[in-house]
């Protein structure tokens, strides 16, 4: 699974969520909003307001020997 970040406009206000979707959907899609539109696998475990979605991106997997 690979974590991805989608930022929400909410009447001036920002927030955020934290979502996984199947790490080899990601490989499928030239676009990280094309794999969140379309794929079966993401529509089906979360509903994404695309009104309302002004930021996606993927959280990058950091190792544990890598320093924060």
């Amino acid at each position: 699974m690979q974590r991805v970040v989608l930022v929400f406009a909410d009447r001036g206000s920002f927030h955020d969520l934290l979502i996984e979707v199947p790490a080899d959907v990601l490989h499928n899609y030239p676009r990280l909003i094309d794999a969140l539109r379309e794929d079966p696998a993401v529509s089906a475990a979360v509903y994404v307001d695309f009104k309302r979605l002004v930021a996606a991106h993927v959280v990058p997997e950091v190792s544990p020997d890598e320093p924060a």
